[in-house]
This record gives C-alpha cells, sequence and structure tokens, in this order.
C-alpha cells in the first residue's frame, strides 16, 4: 500500500473538487494516476492552439 500524497491540505481540497474525487481517495492515490488526470485537466483546460501553430 502506497503512503499518502505530500500535499497540503488546501492542495487537497482543490484538486479534489477539480478532479471530482473525494479527498480520501485523491489522498490514497497513486502518484502517476494522479499525475494521469492532472495531466488530462490541463489538457482540457489549455486553448486550442491556431491552425498556423501546429505543425503538418
Amino acid at each position: 500500500m502506497s503512503k499518502p500524497l505530500q500535499i497540503s491540505a488546501d492542495t487537497a481540497i482543490k484538486l479534489s473538487e477539480q478532479l471530482g474525487v473525494p479527498i480520501e481517495h485523491l489522498m490514497h492515490m497513486p502518484r502517476h494516476i494522479l499525475l494521469q488526470k492532472l495531466a488530462e485537466l490541463a489538457k482540457a483546460d489549455a486553448p486550442e492552439a491556431p491552425e498556423s501553430d501546429k505543425q503538418s
């Protein structure tokens, strides 16, 4: 079993709300899963790049 994440209570509350996961689940979530969810969240929040900036 993994040890709880080393994050502050404020950070845990914010992440819990943004990810839609109970704090108890968040604190015991494996680090690689948390990072994957954060990457998905960041990708969804990022504005779409203009067509001229995309490479073919």
